[in-house]
Formats: structure tokens, sequence, C-alpha cells
């Protein structure tokens, strides 16, 4: 059967490079390669903005924040709590404004009522969840539902790129709304599938751990492999996997990095499911597959990004070296390092389009619900704001046509 490389190379980057990467005729045919005389912690390439990218992060804020609150509320006992508790919690919740002017802002979401913390106190305000959000959360059961197995392979492939096929359980559940795990999903998703799942120790007490028992064979193909095996069924040649670069518009890079880039696309890919106990972490090889369980963990991540922080509480399970950062500048084409709101994102180019995200994970569903239920609401209150205006513009005018009459 033909082989031939993947098709690596955006017509940007073909401009940049030359010669281009050859096409071999075996996985083996790799032209010698001179990446060792090129220190990879001597290889910089300039941080530049991307304003798509960026946009992609501010659109949510907003419905980053109301979830947040949300969560505050439903976290309560009966799911129900005193409007000043909530309001001593504004710092937590990274709320700039009082919650009086939040609940104005966002209608919807809560009813108000009156009641008493305690027997023989005065009646206070106290917030619930309104019937529109129930219902929400409803629906939110019902897709969890629909998508357990995307939620069981997802939780797999997490344990077997990690080094000993085992991760502390409240780091699962740290980056649980990265993956759009369920809440619950340690007490409630895990100990239903024993066949793949263990669990020892307990959850929140900082030494559980959940391990890998088995996983399906299919589960260890990555997202590139998959689409190497696709465009192989499609084409009827065989198709070398490897990463798909797209340089942003105006981006350039330096003679020394297109060399090493080309040279270093070259390398066999490495899967970030296989076995690398027995590689030299100094390996030009290793720098492959680190990019590889990157690109692995963001292409399972639900917004296809990760803040950086987060990825860094996983250095020693997925053997990521201190400096791993670096990783998302240099190679530039490949991922981007978002700096927006001051908080280092890593983010999957391959996965957006003009800032809009075309590679959409069934999950998203979830999100897709609660923002029509947030924008819901703030129609109402357009609306509720325009026929206020009207109606005080009508009582103006009715008032100066009084005064005229009056004359």
């Amino acid at each position: 059967m033909p082989f031939r490389a993947h098709s690596s190379f955006t017509r940007a980057l073909q401009r940049q490079l030359k010669p281009t990467a050859a096409v071999s005729s075996a996985p083996s045919a790799s032209p010698p390669l001179n990446l060792q005389t090129r220190p990879i912690s001597s290889l910089k390439v300039e941080w530049r903005r991307d304003p798509n990218l960026d946009q992609a992060i501010e659109n949510d804020k907003r419905y980053k924040l109301c979830a947040r609150v949300v969560r505050e509320v439903l976290n309560e006992p009966g799911q129900v709590i005193p409007l000043r508790y909530l309001e001593k919690r504004r710092e937590r919740m990274r709320l700039k404004f009082t919650v009086t002017t939040f609940l104005d802002r966002n209608p919807g979401l809560f009813d108000t009522y009156r009641d008493r913390i305690k027997p023989k106190s005065d009646l206070v305000p106290f917030l619930r969840p309104s019937d529109r959000l129930r219902g929400f959360l409803e629906e939110e059961e019902r897709i969890n539902r629909a998508n357990e197995p995307l939620l069981v392979s997802k939780l797999c492939k997490l344990l077997m790129m990690s080094k000993d096929k085992v991760i502390s359980a409240d780091k699962l559940v740290h980056v649980k709304r990265e993956f759009g795990f369920p809440n619950d999903f340690m007490v409630n998703l895990v100990p239903r599938y024993s066949q793949y799942f263990r669990l020892v120790g307990s959850p929140g007490e900082g030494k559980s751990f959940l391990e890998l028992v088995s996983y399906e064979d299919e589960w260890a193909k990555s997202v590139i492999e998959k689409r190497a095996e696709e465009e192989e069924r499609l084409t009827g040649i065989r198709v070398r996997p490897n990463f798909n670069v797209k340089l942003p518009p105006g981006f350039f890079l330096k003679k020394e990095m297109r060399e090493w880039t080309r040279d270093w696309l070259e390398i066999d890919y490495i899967s970030p499911y296989a076995d690398v106990s027995h590689f030299d972490q100094a390996l030009p090889e290793m720098e492959k597959r680190t990019v590889g369980v990157f690109h692995e963990l963001l292409s399972l991540s639900l917004l296809k990004r990760i803040p950086v922080p987060i990825l860094g509480k996983f250095t020693e399970d997925y053997r990521f070296s201190n400096a791993f950062s670096s990783v998302f500048t240099r190679h530039s084409g490949i991922f981007y390092m978002s700096l927006k709101g001051n908080i280092e994102t890593a983010m999957l180019r391959e996965a957006y389009k003009d800032g809009v995200l075309i590679d959409r994970d069934p999950l998203l569903e979830i999100k897709d619900k609660f923002v029509e239920l947030v924008e819901m609401g703030w129609r109402e209150r357009r609306e509720r704001m325009r026929t206020r205006k009207e109606e005080l513009e009508k009582n103006l005018e009715m008032m100066a046509m009084g005064k005229i009459g009056t004359h």
C-alpha cells in the first residue's frame, strides 16, 4: 500500500520551510535529523497575540460568572441561601458588584423569597433555584446520561496517558469542568464501572487515587492517529500520523526555527498512550511525545483549551518538565498561549476557526442549554427596560402637552 506523510504543513508554513517534508515510502524512511545539534531549550519563539482566540475566551466570561454563582447556591444544603450570606462570598465568586445587581442583570436564574435564618429571627431575603434553572438541571442530567460512554472513555484516557495509570482523585475532581465530568462523577459514575476503575481511599481527604483496571483497545488511539486512519480510509493511501501546523496570519518563524520545525515534524509520531518508560527524557522523540500528550489532553477537553496552572498539577503524572509551558510557544502552529484575564491558557489552534470553536464536544450541549437560559433572562430584562423607557417618554410627553394646554 502506498504511504505518505500526513499533510502537516499549511500553505503558510510551506512558504517558510524549504524544502518541504518529503513523501516517504515507509514509516521508517525518515531523513537524517540534526535536532541533536540544536538544544530544545535554546529555541526561542516570540509570543504573538491572536485576537480571535483571545476573544473566544472573552466571550465566555459573562456565562462563567453566572455559572459560578449558580454553583454557589446549588452547593448549599437544600439549595437555598440567605442573600446576605451570598453577598459575603463575592470575592470567592469573583463578583465585582453586589449580588442584588447581579440578580437584576441576570433574571430568571433564582427566585427570591423571605424566610428566617433562625426560628425567632427576622424575615430576610433568601435565594433558591428558579423553575427554569431546575428545568436546566434536569436537562443536564439527561445529557450526561446520554453521553455516559463518552465520559467513561475520557476518564480512562486520562488514566491511560499517565505514568503509572493512576491519578489522585482530588486532581481529577479539580479538572471536572475542563473535561465535562458531572459534579458527582467520582461517587456516582466511577463505582458503576468497576471493570475500568478502582477508587482507593475517599475523595476529598487528599489521599485518594483512581486506578485504571482495564480499558477498551479502541481508546488507545489518539485524535491524530484516528485522523490519519480516516484519511487513509478516504484516499486509500497510508497516512503517517502527524500534527497539523496552522500558523496564524502574519506569523513568521526565524530560519533556525523553521529548519528545526521541519526536521521535528519528520520524527515518527509517538502515541500519548504508548509506554515510553524506556525512553531517555532528553531525546527529541520525547519532545514530540510531550506535544502529543498536550494535544490529546486539549482534544479531550470541552473547549479545547485548559489553563496552564491546571495542566501544571499533572506534571508528575504525565512526565512534564518544570518548564513545560514553553512547549505552547515553541509550537505556535499547533497551540496558542492566551494571556487573557492574566491567566495563561493553552489552546488547540486546529479546533478553532476565526475564533469560533468548530471541534465541538457532544457534552457542550449542556453549555448551550445554560447559555439559552441566561440569554432568555437578558432578553426579558431588555424588554422590561424598553417598556419602562417608552412609558417614561409617554408620561413626559403628556406632561409637556399638559403644560402647553395651561398657557
